[in-house]
């Protein structure tokens, strides 16, 4: 047997906001729903809540009232875990904390039938550490739903180290049966979302603490020119600063405080502030009525230069030399001498980020990396202190030429998207070759999840196989802390790709 039949009950324990949210999914697929809750009365407030909002998806033409009539038939607030006993799932979603859930589990046990799955709804504890309470842990599994649950599709399914495969194949069912997106995945710290998602948060801090840039500017580059929602710094203050922080701590700790994870301080002085995002009315940004937000650094208007020189093909910016030549600036193709980059009139080169640092160089600026060159609406420059003014204006004249905004950030090595995007795609690769999950899993996690325009191994196909390897590459030479090690399996990936396209 797989999924469930619309008959079997599903009970939901614990009935904050998530636990509301899987309480009204499972509702709308049809089962009867008990609610409990170990504080008295609340089980029934969550059940008038959840009434309440199946009468907005009636106003809203996405439930018909006798729909939603029946659906607030079948939920039952219940006051003891007994009348839970002929449930054939149980999903908890109460207190994050290891000890609350594995005692909730043992009495859960004793209680249900020996057919009946039971769920943990934890994003940062181990399903594995949960499950070891039990004396059956085969049937015990994680269904992470994300919140709001009744609207993001995505459910990751987490096997256990004991969980078994057709408990998990089952509830795999069920959340594919109940209108949502599962993917499967090894019980590992952040799961798929919350491990590879690390980055996005990391290096828009990084970047931040360096002083290359504020946070308008880093959430405006992440958005206009990366194709990301939202900036790591807007969405961290949706999401709360405390919670972000939490899970981002929690991996770190779990992964034995691997660098690659390590938290922000200046996040953490956020949290410490009790600047907790919008929830407090003050995060990285001021959220209070009438507030301003912060505009991005965007450069003065420059004149475009008569022409580039193009040496080579650009790599994943090659889309860039159409553009230019629809601007009317004359490209002269120059035969490669191992160079990637465009020659300004000034004499200086403008080059992709690449995880060097201008002030190596005699007079070069680097550009960001885009989603998409011909969508971006800005593009971020950095330069060091000894780049020439009219190098400097002649890359800001280019890219404005092309209809960018051009943001001018300090000398960081990987800049902004670069950056982000490398280190994402080298956490999906160091994933899938643990076992967490497949590639196409991952990319759908991470499109579904976290609204990512591209899925990491997308991502990497686009750019080409050994981009994300050689930005880290770079990167980890001006900073051998480890933070930005290629992992093996990104090593592998693009030693392949040199294999299949020739490269010594």
């Amino acid at each position: 047997m797989t999924a469930l039949d619309p008959s079997s009950p599903v009970a939901v324990v614990g009935t904050g906001t998530m636990g509301q949210g899987i309480a009204q999914v499972a509702l709308v697929a049809g089962h009867p729903v008990r609610l409990y809750d170990t504080v008295a009365g609340r089980a029934r407030d969550a059940a008038e809540a959840i009434g309440a909002r199946l009468d907005r998806l009636v106003d809203k033409g996405w439930l018909t009232a006798a729909g939603r009539d029946a659906a607030r038939a079948r939920l039952t607030p219940v006051d003891g875990l007994a009348e839970l006993a002929d449930c054939a799932l149980v999903v908890e979603a109460v207190l994050e904390r290891l000890d609350v859930k594995q005692q909730l589990f043992r009495e859960l046990e004793e209680t249900v039938a020996e057919d009946c799955l039971l769920a943990t709804n934890t994003s940062s504890l181990s399903v594995t550490a949960i499950g070891g309470a039990l004396r059956r842990p085969g049937r015990f599994l994680g269904l992470h739903f994300f919140n709001p649950a009744p609207l993001l599709p995505l459910v990751e399914v987490v096997s256990g180290f004991a969980t078994d495969v057709a408990s998990a194949t089952r509830a795999y069912e069920i959340a594919r049966a109940w209108g949502k997106t599962p993917v499967a995945c090894a019980d590992t710290p952040g799961f798929i979302v919350n491990r590879i998602a690390r980055p996005f948060y990391a290096e828009a801090f990084a970047v931040y603490e360096a002083q290359a840039a504020d946070p308008a500017t880093i959430d405006a580059v992440l958005r206009e020119c990366g194709g990301f929602r939202m900036g790591a710094f807007e969405l961290t203050d949706l999401i709360g600063q405390d919670v972000n922080e939490s899970v981002t701590h929690s991996v770190w700790q779990s992964f034995f405080q691997d660098v690659r994870f390590t938290p922000s301080l200046a996040q953490r002085r956020l949290v410490e502030s009790g600047r907790l995002g919008r929830k407090s009315g003050h995060g990285w940004y001021d959220h209070a009525e009438g507030a301003e937000r912060p505009e991005p650094h965007t450069a003065d208007k420059e004149q475009p230069p008569a022409y580039v020189v193009a040496e080579g093909d650009l790599g994943p910016a090659a889309g860039l030399l159409t553009l230019i030549r629809e601007a009317g600036i004359e490209v002269r193709e120059q035969e490669e001498d191992g160079g990637t980059h465009l020659m300004l009139p000034s004499g200086g080169v403008l080059g992709l980020a690449d995880g060097t640092t201008s002030v190596e160089f005699s007079d070069v600026v680097h550009f960001d990396l885009a989603l998409d060159y011909r969508a971006a609406t800005r593009v971020a420059l950095s330069a060091s202190q000894d780049v020439s003014p009219q190098t400097l204006a002649e890359a800001v004249g280019l890219f404005q030429a092309l209809g960018k905004r051009v943001s001018v950030i300090g000398d960081v090595p990987g800049m902004i998207v670069a950056r982000t995007v490398a280190r994402i795609v080298d956490l999906a690769h160091d994933a899938v070759a643990k076992g967490v999950a497949t590639e196409e899993d991952v990319d759908t996690a991470m499109r579904l999840g976290v609204n990512y325009p591209l899925g990491p191994f997308e991502w990497d196909r686009r750019l080409g196989g050994g981009f994300a390897f050689d930005v880290l590459d770079e990167m980890h030479r001006r900073d051998p802390s480890g933070r930005y090690a290629p992992s093996l399996a990104l090593y592998r990936n693009a030693y392949a790709t040199d294999q299949r396209e020739g490269t010594p």
